[in-house]
Protein backbone atom coordinates (compact mmCIF):
# COMPACT_ATOMS: atom_id res chain seq x y z
CA UNK A 1 0.00 0.00 0.00
CA UNK A 2 1.39 3.28 -1.10
CA UNK A 3 1.12 6.24 1.81
CA UNK A 4 0.07 9.24 0.35
CA UNK A 5 2.98 11.88 0.16
CA UNK A 6 2.14 15.64 0.89
CA UNK A 7 3.18 18.69 -1.05
CA UNK A 8 6.49 20.61 -0.17
CA UNK A 9 5.55 23.56 2.18
CA UNK A 10 5.03 26.17 -0.59
CA UNK A 11 2.55 24.35 -2.06
CA UNK A 12 1.10 22.51 0.71
CA UNK A 13 -0.02 25.86 2.31
CA UNK A 14 -2.23 26.71 -1.03
CA UNK A 15 -3.06 23.25 -1.53
CA UNK A 16 -4.43 22.71 2.09
CA UNK A 17 -6.16 26.37 1.75
CA UNK A 18 -8.23 25.63 -1.25
CA UNK A 19 -9.36 21.99 0.52
CA UNK A 20 -10.34 24.22 3.35
CA UNK A 21 -12.50 26.68 1.35
CA UNK A 22 -14.17 23.33 -0.69
CA UNK A 23 -14.67 21.36 2.60
CA UNK A 24 -16.25 24.98 4.00
CA UNK A 25 -18.37 26.00 1.06
CA UNK A 26 -19.54 21.94 0.49
CA UNK A 27 -20.35 21.48 4.70
CA UNK A 28 -21.96 25.27 4.93
CA UNK A 29 -23.90 24.85 1.51
CA UNK A 30 -25.22 21.65 2.73
CA UNK A 31 -26.14 23.37 6.55
CA UNK A 32 -27.00 26.44 5.03
CA UNK A 33 -29.45 24.81 2.45
CA UNK A 34 -31.08 22.96 5.35
CA UNK A 35 -31.31 25.96 7.76
CA UNK A 36 -32.73 28.37 4.84
CA UNK A 37 -35.60 25.39 3.77
CA UNK A 38 -36.24 25.17 7.73
CA UNK A 39 -36.64 28.94 8.41
CA UNK A 40 -38.66 29.86 4.58
CA UNK A 41 -42.50 30.69 4.52
CA UNK A 42 -44.54 27.64 4.37
CA UNK A 43 -44.86 26.35 0.54
CA UNK A 44 -42.58 24.56 -1.51
CA UNK A 45 -41.43 27.20 -3.84
CA UNK A 46 -40.72 29.55 -1.04
CA UNK A 47 -38.89 26.91 1.08
CA UNK A 48 -36.42 26.21 -2.33
CA UNK A 49 -36.17 29.90 -2.43
CA UNK A 50 -35.20 30.54 1.30
CA UNK A 51 -33.04 27.38 1.26
CA UNK A 52 -30.98 28.51 -2.08
CA UNK A 53 -30.82 31.85 -0.84
CA UNK A 54 -28.70 30.93 2.29
CA UNK A 55 -26.59 28.90 0.02
CA UNK A 56 -26.09 31.52 -2.30
CA UNK A 57 -25.26 34.20 0.76
CA UNK A 58 -23.28 32.23 3.37
CA UNK A 59 -21.45 28.98 1.86
CA UNK A 60 -18.89 31.48 0.68
CA UNK A 61 -18.59 33.34 4.32
CA UNK A 62 -17.96 30.06 5.80
CA UNK A 63 -15.91 28.52 2.61
CA UNK A 64 -13.63 31.60 3.57
CA UNK A 65 -13.33 31.36 7.21
CA UNK A 66 -12.00 27.68 6.93
CA UNK A 67 -9.80 28.47 4.33
CA UNK A 68 -7.95 30.90 6.45
CA UNK A 69 -7.72 28.69 9.30
CA UNK A 70 -6.80 25.60 6.84
CA UNK A 71 -4.19 28.17 5.49
CA UNK A 72 -2.92 29.92 8.80
CA UNK A 73 -2.40 26.00 10.08
CA UNK A 74 -0.02 24.99 7.05
CA UNK A 75 1.67 28.16 7.22
CA UNK A 76 2.42 27.34 10.84
CA UNK A 77 2.71 23.57 10.66
CA UNK A 78 5.64 24.57 7.50
CA UNK A 79 7.07 26.52 10.06
CA UNK A 80 7.50 24.12 12.53
CA UNK A 81 8.48 21.28 10.08
CA UNK A 82 11.04 23.97 8.86
CA UNK A 83 11.97 24.97 12.80
CA UNK A 84 12.50 21.59 13.71
CA UNK A 85 13.42 19.71 11.39
CA UNK A 86 11.22 16.71 11.37
CA UNK A 87 7.78 15.71 10.48
CA UNK A 88 5.92 14.46 13.58
CA UNK A 89 2.15 14.58 15.38
CA UNK A 90 4.00 17.43 17.49
CA UNK A 91 4.10 19.85 14.67
CA UNK A 92 0.19 19.35 13.96
CA UNK A 93 -0.63 19.61 17.42
CA UNK A 94 1.35 22.69 18.42
CA UNK A 95 0.07 24.20 15.02
CA UNK A 96 -3.85 23.42 15.99
CA UNK A 97 -2.68 25.42 19.53
CA UNK A 98 -1.32 28.50 17.79
CA UNK A 99 -3.99 28.83 14.75
CA UNK A 100 -6.61 28.65 17.71
CA UNK A 101 -4.60 31.24 19.43
CA UNK A 102 -3.79 33.59 16.64
CA UNK A 103 -7.25 33.42 15.15
CA UNK A 104 -9.00 34.59 18.69
CA UNK A 105 -6.25 37.46 19.38
CA UNK A 106 -8.57 40.34 18.46
CA UNK A 107 -10.99 39.02 21.82
CA UNK A 108 -7.96 39.05 24.58
CA UNK A 109 -5.33 36.94 26.27
CA UNK A 110 -8.39 34.38 28.05
CA UNK A 111 -10.04 33.94 24.79
CA UNK A 112 -6.70 33.22 22.65
CA UNK A 113 -5.79 30.47 25.76
CA UNK A 114 -8.91 28.70 25.70
CA UNK A 115 -8.76 29.10 21.65
CA UNK A 116 -5.34 27.73 22.03
CA UNK A 117 -6.15 24.95 23.76
CA UNK A 118 -9.29 23.63 22.33
CA UNK A 119 -7.21 23.65 18.49
CA UNK A 120 -4.29 21.39 20.58
CA UNK A 121 -6.88 18.86 21.96
CA UNK A 122 -8.90 18.56 18.84
CA UNK A 123 -5.25 18.17 16.85
CA UNK A 124 -4.26 15.63 19.53
CA UNK A 125 -7.24 13.62 18.93
CA UNK A 126 -7.18 13.91 15.14
CA UNK A 127 -3.69 12.93 15.58
CA UNK A 128 -4.12 10.13 17.98
CA UNK A 129 -6.99 8.55 16.10
CA UNK A 130 -4.70 8.23 13.15
CA UNK A 131 -2.09 6.65 14.97
CA UNK A 132 -4.55 4.43 15.83
CA UNK A 133 -6.43 3.42 12.94
CA UNK A 134 -2.43 3.06 10.91
CA UNK A 135 -1.49 0.42 14.06
CA UNK A 136 -4.21 -1.12 13.58
CA UNK A 137 -4.50 -1.72 10.06
CA UNK A 138 -0.77 -2.54 10.04
CA UNK A 139 -1.43 -5.14 11.87
CA UNK A 140 -4.97 -6.26 10.39
CA UNK A 141 -2.91 -6.56 6.98
CA UNK A 142 0.79 -8.12 8.79
CA UNK A 143 1.44 -11.05 7.03
CA UNK A 144 4.85 -12.81 8.35
CA UNK A 145 7.09 -14.17 6.16
CA UNK A 146 7.80 -18.20 6.75
CA UNK A 147 11.60 -17.70 6.27
CA UNK A 148 11.16 -15.56 9.98
CA UNK A 149 9.18 -18.22 11.93
CA UNK A 150 11.08 -20.38 14.59
CA UNK A 151 10.58 -24.07 13.60
CA UNK A 152 10.12 -24.85 17.39
CA UNK A 153 6.34 -22.79 17.14
CA UNK A 154 5.25 -23.97 14.24
CA UNK A 155 2.81 -27.09 14.70
CA UNK A 156 4.09 -29.94 13.73
CA UNK A 157 3.88 -32.03 10.17
CA UNK A 158 1.32 -34.62 9.96
CA UNK A 159 2.96 -37.95 10.54
CA UNK A 160 5.41 -36.59 13.08
CA UNK A 161 5.73 -36.67 16.75
CA UNK A 162 5.24 -33.18 18.70
CA UNK A 163 7.92 -32.26 20.74
CA UNK A 164 8.11 -34.20 23.91
CA UNK A 165 6.66 -37.33 22.58
CA UNK A 166 8.34 -40.15 21.61
CA UNK A 167 8.28 -41.50 18.44
CA UNK A 168 5.89 -44.84 17.56
CA UNK A 169 9.43 -46.37 16.43
CA UNK A 170 11.04 -46.43 19.96
CA UNK A 171 8.36 -48.92 21.15
CA UNK A 172 8.95 -51.49 17.76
Amino acid sequence: MEEYAREPCPWRIVDDCGGAFTMGVIGGGVFQAIKGFRNAPVGIRHRFRGSVSAVRIRAPQIGGSFAVWGGLFSTIDCSLVQLRGKEDPWNSITSGALTGAVLAARSGPLAMAGSAMMGGILLALIEGVGILLTRYTAQQFHSASPFLEDPSQLPPKEGTPAPGYPSHQQYH
